[in-house]
């Protein structure tokens, strides 16, 4: 019998980037590098356990904005090509680090790394990785949530339940078109929760969603096991509340296990430090300085002078590191299990693209911490939500509490006096979505092309990514540029409707560029699909 059971989820989202208008966009190699770096490892990490036998369970959220890029052939084969440089640039490296052992060795692990990238996605995966996920979701290996349709943060659109239910209800079909199948768990963008959103899921058929660990340790009602067992919210549908001590063990800047000096270090990289007239055809456009991917050195600490990287022993680290893990993990439920009436279960989600992009290591540590767990022989047990919830569907009737990850815990990341702007535009642009479903409830042809496109420039506007980029101060003119797109593009199709005339050459020029969501529905942001939402009564009685 199980001590108890551990779910780990990876959070796989991107922003939706696409410019076909150009011959190449910097911002396109998000997607190349999450691809190579993350994407592709996990799957290698799954197929080695799978070759060996040793059961595993991962539990997958997947951003509709990421799927539609992952299937998207023009961004396939503009990967291709990044590949092609990165193997050109392999066999380059190769020549001139010949003579020193270190460089020369890690040249070599890096052109065998795009050469298998290249075979696998080109080969194995027919260019779409999402064959992959398919595969083991199929197989119940791993179980794949949907999320919100551009990954918007819902709670700053309570306001606005059209938006939110257009988010959820786009999120539940590109999930179903995608797989073939529905899914059942949600993950709400930046774990962003809001009283009343769980209405919204349970109209879409989810029966479960994820929350931050004060999403379920202050809600209404104190939680018994605080947040080593989900709660049910009073409508239904259950809540996985996140394990901090799990997650600061990866997570943290300081302590967490990717801070180790042995691991390759992210921010060094030939890109920035070769001579230009060498480096300059791979990295960007006018001699831009990028990452390329070729990392030499490691770690080493709060110091320019970094050591040479040495895989070997990135590698011992790294099953060290899974060993204190799952040691970690093990001590914990056995601890939780003397307190606790039933066996306890530690929710612990990840970005993905930690594992291996961030974290170069981090798919051999998550591979290792898989093993050691099978090692236990049952007493830590991996789980999915969709298991747990079968074998454990009574649980404490809890309304979890307003809650997001990110600073301080709430909506500070995506609103502060770097961003707030963009809510007076984007509020507006769902208000007048809304009045135009009204006023062209059954429109066909060139207006019905013009109102789906509406709805696609509202929602790529609402995504979380550019607020949190402006925040985080990176790409900020690129962040901006993107909202102020999206919205111009609405307003201009909003006044043509207004006007009663409508550019098809524009349109169709827009229609190409921002192709997500193919076959979607205008209609989507009628407040007549809105069956409820917001705060519940039984809370507003309080």
């Amino acid at each position: 019998m199980a001590t108890g059971y551990i779910m780990l989820l990876l959070n796989a989202h991107l922003p939706f980037v696409r410019h076909p208008e150009h011959n190449s966009f910097l911002e396109e190699n998000w997607l190349f590098e999450a691809i190579s770096e993350t994407y592709l490892p996990l799957l290698r990490v799954m197929d080695r356990l799978e070759a060996d036998g040793v059961p595993f369970k991962l539990s997958i959220s997947l951003s509709p904005t990421l799927a539609a890029m992952l299937g998207d052939e023009l961004l396939q084969g503009r990967y291709i090509t990044h590949l092609e440089k990165l193997l050109e640039l392999a066999e380059k490296e190769i020549v001139r680090t010949r003579g020193d052992d270190h460089f020369y060795r890690l040249a070599l692990m890096y052109r065998d790394l795009y050469r298998q990238s290249y075979q696998d996605f080109t080969e194995k995966y027919e260019r779409n990785i999402l064959r992959g996920l398919d595969y083991y979701y199929k197989r119940g290996r791993i179980e794949v949530m949907a999320s919100a349709a551009t990954h918007a943060y819902l709670p700053l659109y309570q306001s606005y339940p059209q938006a939110v239910n257009a988010q959820v209800e786009l999120g539940a079909e590109m999930h179903a078109r995608t797989f073939g199948k529905s899914a059942r768990g949600f993950w709400l963008p930046e774990s962003g929760y809001f009283p009343g959103v769980e209405d919204t899921l349970k109209q879409h058929g989810f029966r479960y969603f994820f929350t931050a660990a004060h999403g379920v340790l202050f809600a209404y009602d104190q939680p018994k096991a605080g947040v080593y067992r989900p709660i049910q919210c009073p409508n239904g549908l259950y809540a996985f509340g996140r394990d901090l001590h799990s997650a600061n063990s990866v997570w943290s800047p300081e302590e967490g296990y990717p801070a180790d000096f042995s691991y390759r270090d992210f921010y060094r990289d030939i890109g920035y430090d070769l001579p230009l007239d060498y480096i300059g055809p791979y990295i960007h456009e006018g001699g831009i300085r990028i990452p390329t991917g070729f990392k030499y050195h490691a770690v080493t600490g709060r110091t320019d002078q970094k050591m040479p990287y040495n895989p070997a022993q990135a590698r011992r680290t790294a099953g060290e590191h899974a060993e204190n893990f799952v040691y970690n993990q093990l001590n914990l439920v056995r601890k939780l299990s003397g307190l606790m009436d039933n066996e306890p279960v530690i929710f612990s989600p990840y970005d993905a693209e930690l594992f291996g992009h961030w974290w170069f290591e981090g798919p051999g540590w998550l591979e290792q911490v898989i093993r050691r767990i099978h090692e236990t022989k049952g007493e830590l047990v991996m789980t999915t939500p969709r298991e747990f919830l079968k074998e454990f569907p009574e649980q404490q009737v809890v309304q979890p509490s307003f809650s997001s990850w990110g600073n301080k815990g709430y909506s500070e990341v995506w609103l502060d006096g770097s961003n707030d702007w963009i809510y007076r535009h984007t509020h507006k642009a769902i208000e007048r979505m809304t009045e135009l479903v009204e006023r062209f409830p059954n429109e066909k042809s060139l207006k019905e092309r013009a109102l789906a496109q509406a709805a696609r420039e509202v929602l790529l506007s609402l995504s979380s990514d550019w607020p949190f980029i402006m925040r985080a101060g990176t790409t900020v003119p690129y962040a901006e540029r993107r909202v102020r797109e999206h919205i111009h593009n609405f307003t201009t199709i909003f006044d043509s409707l207004c006007r009663g005339s409508v550019g098809t050459e524009w349109l169709t020029r827009i229609e190409k560029k921002n192709n997500i969501f193919p076959n979607i529905d205008y209609r989507i942001f009628s407040s007549s699909r809105v069956r409820s939402g917001g705060v519940p009564m039984s809370l507003l009685r309080r």
